[in-house]
């Protein structure tokens, strides 16, 4: 048997992402940790390898090589100190920003701390030794492989970033001897682009541009957007949070929620992601994807990234348009437009549920208003109804915690005493966040609709493992009974003596009775609405039903049999045989 490349999986991955990102040098020290990722270098023709006993040495001479040549360069080591001699010369890279990338060998990570001969702790680096260090263990399942890739994607990529610097990939070694694959795997490859290099060209036919959270649109650039659009057969995904009012939107909600039927619009070629962290939860599958942000992160939320590009959405838009010739016809927009509407008009009558509330609400919300959404339910529901263009939406998605809501819209809401500023939360994150309503500052712009259902909805649907436990759920996972258990007394109290004025409502007539007033304009009220609104948790969960099961598809139910019966990992493999 000839020696060639390690069957490492992790090992063959790392080699093949060196080759792909055209990293050449490397300068090895020997060991039995770290041969695995040595012999692969070696017998790769894409490599130039060099020895040194001495790490060093090894490491400086890395220095040199990058000074000289302006590129990246590999040192590799073992297990014990040997990771310790590099700190020199890495201190020395990092203050003149030389990349050099450091390949640690690791064993089991779970051994460092246990007195097991030659394991170090390489985990919390001297913060002047790398600009970014990663730990790769090895991967035994899909998502492992997924996190791995992503981690020594972006470890290589600040090699080059900003200026360079060296890192740092720590990598686990199962010390296999058996070297026996001939040829490198394919593996997904991340480029980060900025504004100095050249820009890839686009080749996809429908493209997704998917907003997560945002802040108000500048004009420019939601100028750009739409022309962008009009010019490349693209559509802007949104959910309340984007704030994209372009021409272009589409409210995704309903059509990204459906488990029983599969929307052909949601098939597009290419998805450039732009925005922040979303609460929307949706899926786009099997999309290449574009991130655009100047923070230049790798960020792959829908693990399909392919490119980073560190500039400003205005900036991306504008060179694209400028490159495009040959305008297509847009016909995405209206393929997506009218499977929304067929969904709509497919959903049967809900029952009197937050889903409904936001169905009723939303259109009547006032023209120029800010609505803020409790996470999860509140925000899912909503997502399925529009608002009026004029409506900005926010939601604490960041840290993604119940906590803080009321005294996230109260901030706000000291901005502009001329806006009216709403909130829309479930009564969990309404007593969490109690104290907020006696602040002093609380005027009279604010309003507020809690949707009390007595318990925490979300470990009590379907697609929530609290599910299996159905009404027992309630008692730790879904916090039941807390609060007065649904006391028509507690909220109201709280409220009227802090000086609010309260509203409620049990039934869809008492609702409706009540919306005129909690819609009214600014000059209406002289004091913060709270409108308190008690629904059944069984009919919450009949409308999450209703907004994810709204038509069923004969394909997409199948799919989703196959899926329940042979599970994710067989699902991987069945396209592999059959080449899909």
């Amino acid at each position: 048997m000839g020696n060639y490349y390690s069957n490492e999986r992790d090992i063959l991955e790392l080699v093949s992402l060196l080759r792909e990102h055209h990293i050449r040098y490397a300068v090895i020290s020997p060991g039995s940790t770290n041969i695995s990722f040595a012999q692969s270098l070696l017998y790769g023709p894409d490599f130039k390898v060099f020895s040194a006993v001495d790490e060093r040495s090894a490491a400086y001479m890395a220095c040199g090589i990058a000074a000289e040549t302006g590129e990246p360069v590999v040192i590799s080591c073992t297990g014990a100190t040997a990771a310790r001699n590099y700190v020199p010369a890495l201190t020395e890279a990092f203050y003149r920003k030389l990349p050099v990338l450091a390949v640690t060998s690791s064993q089991h990570f779970g051994r460092v701390g246990q007195y097991i001969p030659q394991v170090t702790d390489r985990t919390n680096p001297m913060n002047d030794i790398f600009v970014k260090s990663v730990q790769i263990p090895v991967a035994t399942r899909e998502e492992d492989k997924w996190a791995n890739n992503l981690k020594m994607n972006d470890a290589i990529l600040e090699l080059r970033r900003n200026g360079g610097g060296p890192v740092l990939i720590n990598i686990e070694t199962t010390f296999s001897k058996v070297f026996d694959v001939k040829e490198l795997p394919e593996v997904r490859v991340i480029r980060r682009y900025t504004p100095d290099d050249a820009m890839p060209r686009i080749k996809a036919k429908k493209i997704i541009i998917f907003v997560g959270s945002h802040i108000e649109f500048d004009r420019g650039t939601s100028e750009e957007i739409d022309r962008f659009c009009s010019t490349y057969n693209a559509v802007v995904v949104c959910d309340h949070t984007s704030n994209y009012k372009g021409k272009y939107r589409v409210l995704g909600g309903l059509t990204e929620r459906q488990t029983g039927y599969h929307s052909a619009c949601c098939d597009a070629d290419l998805l450039i992601h732009i925005g922040e962290m979303s609460g929307a939860y949706y899926r786009f599958e099997g999309i290449p994807t574009w991130r655009v942000n100047t923070d230049g992160e790798v960020r792959d939320p829908f693990r399909k990234l392919t490119k980073v590009f560190q500039m400003s959405e205005k900036r991306f838009f504008a060179f694209y348009n400028r490159k495009q010739k040959d305008p297509v016809e847009n016909t995405y927009l209206d393929e997506w437009k009218k499977n929304e509407e067929y969904l709509l008009s497919e959903l049967k009558e809900l029952p009197f549920c937050n889903a409904w509330i936001a169905q009723q609400t939303g259109p009547r919300l006032p023209e120029g208003s800010e609505i803020h959404f409790g996470i999860l339910n509140s925000l899912r529901m909503w997502n399925c109804f529009e608002l009026p263009a004029s409506v900005t939406g926010y939601c604490n998605v960041g840290g993604f915690g119940i906590d803080g809501c009321i005294s996230t819209v109260l901030g706000a809401s000291l901005v502009n005493d001329r806006k009216l500023y709403y909130l829309v939360l479930g009564d969990l994150a309404t007593f969490y966040d109690l104290n907020a309503l006696g602040n002093r500052h609380m005027g009279s712009n604010v309003r507020i609709l809690v949707v009390n259902n007595g318990v925490g909805f979300e470990m009590r649907h379907r697609d929530n493992r609290g599910d299996v436990f159905k009404e027992d759920a309630n008692e730790i996972f879904a916090a039941g009974g807390h609060f007065g258990n649904k006391s028509r007394k507690v909220l109201r109290h709280f409220a009227e003596d802090l000086g609010f004025t309260y509203l409620t409502a049990e039934t869809k007539e008492e609702y409706l009775q009540n919306l005129d007033r909690f819609t009214s304009g600014r000059e209406a009220e002289d004091k913060p609405i709270l409108f308190e609104v008690f629904v059944d948790v069984e009919d919450e969960y009949e409308a999450y039903e209703a907004t994810r099961y709204t038509v069923k598809d004969k394909t997409a139910v199948a799919k989703t049999a196959v899926r329940s019966i042979i599970g994710e990992k067989g699902v991987e493999t069945l396209k592999g045989i059959l080449g899909k």
